[in-house]
């Protein structure tokens, strides 16, 4: 099976609609090569300095969450139409309160990366270092 469709399939199989949260706001635990490779949009919510000290997924924009309105103004500007966006921060707490915030105002599916980069360095990951191509305001 090709690469694409295997990707694919496997965010298919690891997304899992929250209980508690809108089915527009869905989980998943994906290893960090997949999220690499998604064509979803993945935005990085965490501070600058952050970014900087545990590194970053290549693919990822990055966009600190500090309130909804002004989140999503910026975020606009980044999706391409019918585009998921795939949430991730330290740990996965922000993500969730985020996903959750964003959700209802989104015409796409919003997925929170449970575990967040450190799940991802624990898994053994390597981030990237963060560039300002990226969003890096101090890098």
């Amino acid at each position: 099976m090709p690469k694409p469709i295997l990707t694919a399939l496997a965010v298919l199989l690891m997304l899992l609609p929250s209980a508690s949260l809108a089915q527009r706001v869905l989980q998943t635990a994906m290893p960090a090569e997949a999220l690499a490779e998604t064509s979803a949009l993945v935005v990085d919510i965490r501070a600058p300095h952050e970014w900087v000290e545990t590194g970053v997924l290549p693919n990822a924009l990055l966009l600190t969450f500090t309130n909804p309105a002004e989140f999503m103004r910026e975020l606009q500007a980044h999706l391409e139409p019918g585009q998921p966006v795939m949430l991730v921060c330290r740990t996965g707490n922000r993500t969730a309160r985020a996903a959750a915030a964003i959700a209802p105002h989104m015409p796409v599916p919003v997925i929170d990366v449970q575990g967040g980069i450190m799940r991802m360095i624990a898994d053994g990951y390597s981030p990237d270092t963060p560039t300002r191509a990226q969003g890096c305001t101090v890098c």
